[in-house]
């Protein structure tokens, strides 16, 4: 049919109408012309039906006039409302036109196409669906109009045709989740509220598994958390709270993909977003079993973080979640990555913040723990990175970082590796040495055995080149040794170098390293009761030896004497005829501080309460220099003339001490050597700078 037979259907004041300024008077016109369609439907007339439609199109709805346009939509309305039951097979010619004038730059054609389309919408109902992809995309630009009043009407449609999709069974979800996927980052707040209503109204149908698209829309949502409308932040969160239980209630879920998701939304500017991601990965640690597993490393790259984060609600979460993880037993076989955790954990190891520092830590020591062989594989990854932190701030970060070392320590190659880098690292840093060296040392000496750590320390430092740093280590370990209670059985075994082979090696083992200190060497004998070698070491010093660091050392010693560690070396000076040279070594000490120095005063006062007679049975003999002893059994060998006998103290228990005496010489006469060539150095250096200047 042509448009000249629809002209001989409608009358000429009908058409005239239905294009007037007037509303009315195209509202009487299109009522008419509904009227007009119903006797042709009657009829079964369906060819000038369509020729009608055509009229419609042609020469009003794609009209360049507005009013125009305005009698075209309404009257393509009329027309569907006169079809009824008939309107399915025709709507392919009717809804088209009415959508491209969703388009037109006039918003009262825009207002009139919702109105049109509404009509249409209510007479067809399920049939509508097919044109659903294309009404959803127009509805989406209308909601975000600048015109209220078309605004008003997308909203009226918006809902009718949320109503007929509810309803229908020929919607088709697949087909609809790209369309909104491609909309799910608009940022304009009307057509952010447009997405999520559709996304909790087709989420409310039974028939329709909204859930199982969930990962091609959960970015979107979690995009929408941090909008600046309260109302938008609040259905968007509304809509993922729902969404979350229906996910602990359902037995096929996608983790995997939503993971990857939370994971980059956890590290969001916006703490709302970061709380809502972090509280969606607990529940999925939880509920995600074997199909989380191989996302574990990325979860914990996000998780680390967020332990440290400023909201309170966030790092509780966090450190839930974080427990949660570490307690899962899972296995490299089931796709548990160790080498990717580790490296997570190796990379927050940088962090700036503690907290996270120290549970990147904890992970580690799990990991070597449960999955030993496989970390050990991955060693020369981390072991940098372990011993840089041992140079942490934190002392809780140090002491778990030892934890750790100790762990790895286990085996022999790898305890050697440790104790090297320690040397190098307190030879370069000497203020590491100074702020945190008791601190490492001791708690090595806690995890891995403090005579273990002492003689491979010992090993190391009795080759050491540079002799300044060989004597302050040597320095350092010494009073380590003295002073530290988780040394105690270390020291009670050298109490027993005379007696014991136990002791014997332990003090053989230290020797040759403490050789580097005079002082360390005196505290090392009297500790080891060597009293008669310390006396010979104390004789050995010349003047060059007597200095500012030494005089130093010795008032350190002195006080340390007056300590519990040396409490035995004091009661056994209420025998001075047992251990005469244990006196003798005193006295040697005393004759070698200032006189009006602190120390001098203690030491001598102590002295001076050595009591003159024995508590034991013995023959009181006095020395030349009235030093009161009592020749008897036990301690050192006193000849006749009262004269320590020159060759007792050269083997004992299998220690030749004439030959360790002659050691230590060689080893304080290169550390002489040095000293002057380090002042001759200095010198020649400041006359050089003094002739140029």
């Amino acid at each position: 049919m042509t448009i000249a037979e629809a002209l001989s259907v409608i009358p000429a004041a009908v058409l005239r109408n239905l294009s007037d300024k007037l509303y009315e008077k195209r509202k009487n016109a299109a009522l008419e012309l509904e009227g007009i369609i119903k006797q042709l439907t009657g009829a079964g007339d369906h060819d000038k039906i369509t020729a009608v439609i055509n009229l419609m199109t042609q020469e009003y709805t794609y009209s360049p006039q507005a009013h125009n346009r305005k009698g075209g939509l309404i009257g393509l309305a009329a027309v569907t409302v006169g079809l009824t039951s008939e309107a399915a097979q025709h709507l392919e010619q009717i809804v088209p036109p009415v959508l491209h004038s969703f388009s037109h730059q006039d918003s009262r054609v825009r207002y009139y196409a919702c109105e049109a389309l509404y009509n249409i919408a209510k007479v067809v109902r399920g049939d509508f669906i097919i044109f659903f992809n294309q009404i959803f995309d127009a509805l989406c630009k209308l909601s975000a109009d600048s015109d209220p009043n078309v605004q008003s009407a997308a909203h009226l449609l918006d809902r009718l045709v949320k109503d007929i999709v509810t309803e229908s069974e020929q919607f088709s979800i697949e087909e609809f989740i790209p369309l909104l996927r491609e909309r799910m980052n608009v940022l304009n707040p009307h057509v952010r509220q447009f997405l999520v209503g559709w996304i909790t109204v087709l989420d409310s149908v039974p028939d329709i598994d909204m859930l199982g698209f969930l990962p091609d829309f959960l970015d979107g949502l979690f995009n929408m958390l941090s909008d600046s409308s309260h109302e938008i932040r609040q259905q968007a969160d509304s809509a993922l709270s729902e969404f979350l239980e229906e996910i602990k209630n359902s037995p096929s879920v996608d983790y995997g993909r939503m993971a990857e998701i939370l994971v980059q939304r956890a590290g969001s500017q916006d703490e709302f977003t970061r709380l809502t991601a972090i509280t969606w990965i607990n529940e999925f640690v939880k509920l995600g079993g074997d199909q989380l597993v191989p996302y574990y490393a990325d979860i914990l790259g996000a998780i680390l973080p967020c332990i440290s984060d400023k909201e309170e609600k966030i790092r509780v979460v966090s450190r839930e979640t974080n427990e949660e993880l570490r307690g899962n037993e899972a296995d490299p076989a089931e796709g548990f990555d160790v080498g990717a955790i580790l490296s997570v954990a190796r990379r927050q190891l940088s962090s700036e913040w503690e907290a996270t520092r120290i549970e990147a830590l904890h992970w580690m020591w799990t990991l070597l723990n449960k999955h030993r062989s496989e970390v050990l594989v991955f060693l020369n990854d981390v072991f940098d990175t372990l011993l840089k932190a041992l140079s942490d701030s934190s002392d809780e970060v140090v002491l778990l970082v030892l934890e750790v070392h100790a762990c790895i320590a286990e085996d022999p190659q790898h305890f050697r590796q440790l104790v090297v880098f320690l040397v190098h690292s307190f030879q370069h840093d000497h203020s590491l040495l100074e702020k945190r060296g008791a601190l490492i040392i001791r708690r090595l000496c806690v995890l891995l055995n403090a005579e273990r750590v002492y003689r491979e320390l010992s090993t190391i430092l009795e080759g050491e080149s540079d002799l300044d740093f060989a004597s302050v280590m040597v320095q350092a370990l010494n009073l380590i040794l003295l002073t530290s209670t988780e040394l105690s059985d270390l020291r009670d075994h050298l109490k027993g170098s005379l007696v014991n082979d136990a002791g014997r090696d332990l003090f053989l083992s230290l020797y040759a390293s403490w050789c580097h200190s005079p002082m360390a060497m005196i505290s090392l004998c009297l500790l080891a009761q060597a009293y008669q070698h310390a006396s010979s070491v104390i004789q050995s010093l010349v003047e060059e030896d007597i200095n500012v660091k030494f005089l130093v050392q010795l008032h350190k010693l002195i006080h340390l004497l007056e300590t519990p560690t040396f409490a035995y070396l004091r009661l056994q000076l209420l025998e001075p005829g047992r251990y005469i040279w244990l006196l003798k070594a005193l006295y040697g000490l005393l004759m070698l501080l200032p006189q009006q120095s602190a120390a001098f005063k203690i030491l001598r006062t102590r002295l001076k309460t050595v009591p003159s007679y024995s508590f034991k049975e013995e023959r009181p003999v006095r020395t030349s220099s009235g030093i009161p002893f009592f020749n008897g059994g036990g301690g050192s060998q006193i000849s006749e003339d009262c004269k320590p006998n020159e060759n007792s103290h050269v083997m004992h228990n299998g220690i030749n001490f004439g030959s360790r005496l002659k050691h230590f010489k060689q080893i304080q006469q290169q550390h002489r050597l040095h000293s002057k060539s380090e002042t001759h150095s200095r010198f020649c250096s400041a006359s050089s700078m003094k002739e140029e200047v």
